[in-house]
């Protein structure tokens, strides 16, 4: 019998942080913990190695002319630091009330679990179901997906299929689907700025040259107007309006600025003039200051004009912006509006490209769209309907899942993309957690879906 939640338990208790070689053991143990279960369901399982952390393959074949699916998750974790916040060891699973709390029971061993659990009852009840599942758990997630799109690439062939299952988004509330039809991209970079040759006394030096830690403040200062546009020329230029039906689908949430604004510990929001907050992060690019250096950074004082000063930077993008048209106009900006007297240096890191779908039975649905795509929508909506007693909410996203955009640029595949994490759940911080409701209606979902695409 497939127990989902002693399931859960016994994969979390790998700790498989991929940004840190300390926990290498974990990340093999977590490989090797999804493809045992993926043999022990029937499917058949192919370790793909890569430059980094290889890829779990697992393949249920059958006659061609049956759908096929691609289900995507990672084994990979954020490091859960700072341990010291958590009220139990991240790596050792509790169940605490309707949650399950550890590094991963949400994001995304939790989710993964839960299309493992509906295919295993699937599978007990149909042996001979006439539809081709392949499993693509990934390890390098957490980390920008860095081997990926070459992983790919060299199997194209493996991954013919008709669509994308997956579920690493979220939902507003344990009650209430939603279903994400687009994510914003990204592109990470940061900036160096270099005066003199080392740290130079405050007192004996300064005022005769330009503090990098000042050119940097006023650098940063430019790339913003006081209402919270970009001031950079052309970075707006791509950008088109969202669809009627994607504000109308938004204010069926019924969120509240005021909790909004309480949840995030904020006394105002600083949105861009015409965009509600919950519009801002899903509608519209941003450019963002993740972090400053320079100096000295520690306790009282220390009287120095650094060398060097840094600004991380990320601008999350929307659809028809791509990470090298934005790069062009930003950093034609940066070294633009560098102050004189101290010398630029940016240094890019990952990026990220916007992705949206539309889902079936709206106006602007593109007339090409695979048909078994539109009948994984549809029988996800029907689903949602029986499990969770409303229909669901097709919305974008905020955040970036790179990955999407590279299984649509190399394979053609396009994404139904099953919420299930919620806010609440503390993705990336102490505390992380999975409801345990939203488990067991996911699983009923995703083997309705999943039963629905084998039917003729």
């Amino acid at each position: 019998m497939f127990d989902p939640v002693e399931k859960l338990k016994e994969y979390v208790r790998h700790a498989s942080v991929s940004a840190d070689p300390q926990f290498k053991a974990g990340m093999e143990g977590a490989q090797r913990f999804v493809a045992s279960l993926l043999q022990d369901i029937g499917f058949t399982v192919e370790v793909v190695p890569t430059a980094l952390h290889p890829v779990v393959l697992g393949k249920r074949g059958g006659d061609p002319s049956w759908p096929h699916v691609i289900i995507y998750g990672h084994y990979d974790v954020q490091p859960p630091d700072p341990v010291e916040k958590w009220d139990s060891p991240p790596f050792e699973p509790v169940i605490r009330g309707e949650r399950i709390y550890g590094r991963g029971t949400s994001d995304n061993k939790g989710m993964l679990m839960v299309h493992l659990a509906a295919v295993a009852r699937l599978l007990e009840k149909n042996p001979q179901l006439p539809l081709r599942i392949t499993f693509v758990v990934e390890g390098e997630e957490e980390i920008g997906s860095q081997n990926f799109k070459a992983f790919l690439m060299a199997n194209k062939e493996k991954l013919r299929a008709d669509f994308i299952f997956l579920s690493d988004n979220g939902i507003p509330t344990p009650d209430r689907m939603a279903v994400t039809v687009g994510l914003r991209g990204m592109l990470a970079f940061e900036v160096e700025l270099t005066g003199p040759r080392t740290d130079l006394h405050s007192g004996m030096n300064g005022g005769a040259l330009m503090n990098p830690l000042q050119a940097l403040a006023e650098l940063c200062a430019s790339l913003h107007t006081p209402d919270g546009r970009v001031n950079v020329p052309g970075f707006y230029d791509p950008v088109v309006e969202p669809a009627a039906w994607e504000r109308d689908e938004l204010k069926q949430l019924g969120l509240s600025e005021r909790q909004y604004a309480d949840f995030l510990g904020i006394s105002a929001f600083h949105t861009p003039p015409g965009y509600t907050p919950f519009e801002a992060i899903r509608f519209l690019p941003t450019l963002e200051f993740n972090g400053f250096s320079g100096g000295y950074q520690g306790e009282g004082t220390k009287t120095v004009i650094p060398s060097k000063a840094r600004a991380k930077i990320t601008c999350r993008l929307v659809p028809n912006q791509t990470p090298e048209n934005i790069k062009e106009v930003v950093f034609q900006a940066i070294r633009g509006r560098c102050p004189h007297g101290v010398t630029l240096k940016i240094t890019e890191q990952h990026h990220a490209t916007p992705y949206v779908v539309v889902p079936p039975d709206r106006s602007n649905t593109p007339r090409d769209q695979s048909p078994v795509l539109a009948r994984g929508f549809r029988a996800l909506d029907q689903a949602t309907r029986e499990v969770w007693g409303k229909p669901p909410l097709y919305l974008r996203e905020g955040g970036s899942v790179g990955l999407i955009a590279d299984l649509k640029q190399v394979l053609g595949l396009d994404a139904v993309m099953m919420g299930l994490c919620l806010p609440e759940d503390n993705l990336h911080a102490p505390n992380e957690s999975f409801h345990l409701g939203v488990m067991r209606k996911g699983i009923d979902t995703s083997e309705r879906v999943l039963a629905a695409l084998a039917r003729k």
